[in-house]
């Protein structure tokens, strides 16, 4: 029974680090790979939002940086174009 219970643990151990290295591996790097864990996949949902729905109210930041801004400030008679990603 202790046997059966090392290969177990064994094989649980080889399959855990395996995930991690392939994660390591699409994220970029270990530190990558933290971060993806601790704040991106807590926050993946499905969403309710479809084709033609108003977009929910959100605070965002200006693009100057500092100040912060409500998208319900913002909707009005001219287009509000939202960009994401990285521009580093």
């Amino acid at each position: 029974m202790k046997r059966l219970l090392k290969w177990v643990a064994g094989v649980l151990a080889v399959l855990l680090l395996a995930s991690f290295g392939v994660l390591c591996y699409m994220a970029g790097s270990p530190r990558d790979a933290y971060g993806m864990v601790r704040y991106a996949l807590p926050h993946m949902h499905r969403g309710t939002l479809k084709v033609g729905s108003d977009a929910p109210d959100v605070r965002l930041l200006g693009i100057d940086g500092t100040n912060h801004f409500h998208l319900r400030e913002r909707w009005g008679a001219r287009p509000l174009v939202l960009v994401f990603g990285s521009f580093t």
